[in-house]
This record gives structure tokens, C-alpha cells and sequence, in this order.
């Protein structure tokens, strides 16, 4: 299982995939808004969207773990 992580601190503006999608290398995944920018998260891996730890709204840290893919 591979974990993607936010790259910064920021706000969940939006879920671009739900729980059961496959999702590619590289695709984006999640929008997090720093510094009044809006900037995608893209996947570290390919494989399929085993669970989604945040929602929209919800304010995340560098590092912190976002989705989970099997």
C-alpha cells in the first residue's frame, strides 16, 4: 500500500477521486490551496484509491498522508 502526502501546508479545496478509482502515476488526485494558490496533488503511484483520510475543507501539514493506494 502506498501512501500520497501533501508536499505542503495547505487547505482541501477538493477530492478529484473516490474510494474504489484507479488512478495512474502522476495523476492528480487532490487540490490543496497554500498562499491563495491552488496546486494539485499528484499520485506517487499507480494502483486503486483504497481510502481517502481528508475532506474538503480540512487543513493538512507537509507530509501528512491524504489517500491510500492498494
Amino acid at each position: 500500500m502506498s501512501e500520497v502526502t501533501a508536499m505542503m501546508a495547505g487547505i482541501v479545496v477538493d477530492i478529484l477521486v473516490k474510494v474504489g478509482d484507479d488512478v495512474n502515476d502522476g495523476q492528480d488526485v487532490v487540490i490543496l490551496e497554500s498562499m491563495k494558490m491552488q496546486l494539485p496533488v499528484h499520485s506517487t503511484g499507480a494502483g486503486k484509491v483504497a481510502e481517502i483520510k481528508v475532506g474538503t475543507g480540512d487543513f493538512v501539514n507537509e507530509g501528512d498522508s491524504l489517500i491510500s493506494l492498494s
